[in-house]
């Protein structure tokens, strides 16, 4: 079969347009067309029906979808598996969010590679959206995440907390913050709830920013006010230019494994869950 069935299966699954499939596959709308029809001759069933109410997956099509998500996924994986590894028999390709990945992740590689020693590692460092479909896909084995989404094929393990704490170059009181130079923080919907609860005055500023490094390079930049990971607070502090804001609250950010149900039993993946939870602060 063709890997292109399948891809135009499952991104028309996701639209329910023809049209919009064919705009984000880059090709004509006569070629999803073709790619379907030659898909729904390969699995003999018809899969859409079109009407003015729009595009709809049949019974057939609703029981092929999770055949074609686990098809495309063992695909790439199979792809990935005659890939050059050097010596190793294996390589595991791990997503970790944007703010985890300097830091503590140094740490954390050195588990993995005492957990599973016969692989190599490639890391890339993403948003939680982008790791989820790249795990559902294959195209990552195990992500280190903030914000898991309810995406099929997925399982989620929590592995710990990250705090955030607020600190200005105005002073270490609240009531010195000053809006205009205020930094908003985004780093996840979790945190979005509870910066808005902490400081609700806060939640309209001129320049927001969902990177932690990038929250830090504007404030040592302009100085002003936000919410950076407690590592880099005190590193800030020790400067001598900022100040911990005492009288606001960090605010904890749940950190998760992502990982694909197909993996979760195996031993390898559990392994990782656990070189990476025992680097967080028993809860």
């Amino acid at each position: 079969m063709q890997i292109e069935l399948l891809d135009t299966f499952l991104d028309l699954v996701e639209t329910r347009s023809f049209h919009r499939t064919a705009d984000r596959m880059q090709i004509t709308q006569s070629t999803v067309s073709a790619r379907v029809l030659a898909l729904e001759q390969a699995v003999g069933g018809r899969l859409f029906s079109r009407s003015r109410a729009g595009t709809q997956l049949t019974t057939e099509g609703l029981k092929f979808q999770a055949h074609a998500r686990g098809l495309r996924h063992a695909w790439t994986e199979a792809q990935r598996s005659v890939a050059p590894a050097g010596s190793a028999a294996m390589t595991l390709r791990i997503g970790i969010q944007h703010d985890l990945a300097m830091g503590q992740f140094g740490q954390w590689l050195g588990s993995f590679r005492r957990a599973v020693p016969d692989c190599a590692f490639y890391i890339e460092p993403d948003y939680s959206i982008q790791m989820c479909q790249d795990v559902v896909k294959g195209a990552l084995d195990f992500a280190i995440l903030y914000s898991p989404q309810p995406l099929p094929d997925l399982h989620f393990v929590s592995l710990g907390e990250v705090s955030y704490r607020l600190v200005s170059s105005a002073g270490a009181a609240r009531a010195a913050l000053n809006p205009a130079d205020y930094i908003r923080a985004s780093f996840s919907p979790a945190f979005d709830a509870a910066h808005a609860q902490a400081l609700p005055e806060m939640t309209a500023t001129p320049v927001a920013t969902g990177q932690n490094a990038a929250v830090a390079g504007l404030l040592s930049t302009f100085g002003g006010a936000g919410f950076v990971l407690e590592t880099t607070a005190e590193a800030m502090v020790a400067t001598g230019g900022f100040q911990i804001v005492t009288d606001v609250e960090p605010i904890t950010q749940p950190v998760y494994a992502a990982m694909h149900q197909r993996h979760r039993p195996q031993r390898s993946y559990r392994r990782l869950v656990k070189g990476v939870q025992k680097h967080f602060p028993a809860r």
